[in-house]
């Protein structure tokens, strides 16, 4: 892939953190996954080693390399990456990737919630809620099933869209809806018949789950969600700071 050329210094080096990408993704970097130095890389590419060294850090923000002092970029794995760093959809996360995301609602059914699910959305005893089945995809791969529960005023708007709309999550913004926090747990699970009849995998194999529960600015639960992946098909970053952690404490 040629980078050299016009564009913004930000274009250049997303075009090169694409263009490494698929090279590891393709092998391209033999048995010991070790990247060439800044300075081929910079010279195969046509770039400076300032662009070189920001789309390294686009790579290893991702979890695709790691680095140790005085040694080479070391590939860490193929699975496209995402980082809980931002608040991102599937969707825009796998355009940021430069892959095609693609989704299909299976069933969508509207129903009484039981008490932990009162609980997880913050409704009342008997509150009625939507059960949203959805199969999604990556570059017409299948990858992952949403099993998502949406309180009634936001499931009656996903109920009346297509099937096939790529993304609930920016029409649901279009409509006002705004998603300022998620909280994430990863775990594992086994796959049931649905999973292994839509993902193409045997029941009970082994899928990594994510359980997401977002919020809007008033901390108003606005989904709780079961998302089950394929092995190898995603990886989870988790970015962490003295900055920003609750349990820095003051000397003093």
């Amino acid at each position: 892939m040629a980078v050299a050329g016009g564009g913004t210094a930000e274009a250049r080096y997303r075009q090169l953190a694409a263009g490494l990408r698929e090279a590891i993704a393709a092998g391209a970097f033999g048995a010991d996954g070790r990247l060439p130095s800044e300075e081929k890389i910079a010279q195969q590419y046509g770039v400076s080693r300032g662009t070189v060294r920001q789309a390294l850090a686009v790579l290893r923000a991702n979890g695709l390399v790691t680095s140790r002092r005085g040694t080479r970029r070391v590939v860490l794995g193929t699975a496209r990456t995402q980082s809980f760093f931002e608040l991102l959809s599937f969707t825009r996360w796998a355009r940021s990737l430069g892959e095609e995301p693609g989704g299909r609602t299976i069933d969508i059914t509207s129903c009484p919630a039981n008490p932990l699910e009162c609980e997880q959305l913050n409704l009342e005893p008997g509150s009625q809620i939507y059960r949203v089945l959805r199969l999604r995809t990556l570059s017409r791969v299948p990858i992952m099933i949403e099993r998502t529960l949406y309180p009634e005023h936001i499931g009656a708007v996903i109920a009346g869209l297509d099937p096939h709309a790529i993304s609930h999550t920016e029409l649901l913004t279009e409509e006002g809806v705004v998603f300022a926090d998620t909280e994430h747990t990863i775990d594992l699970v086994h796959a049931d018949a649905d999973d292994a009849r839509l993902l193409g995998c045997n029941q009970d194999a082994p899928l990594m789950r994510e359980r997401r529960r977002a919020t809007d600015h008033s901390g108003r639960p606005l989904l709780w969600s079961d998302d089950r992946f394929l092995p190898g098909t995603v990886a989870f970053t988790v970015h962490n700071s003295v900055a920003t952690t609750a349990l820095l404490r003051r000397r003093g």
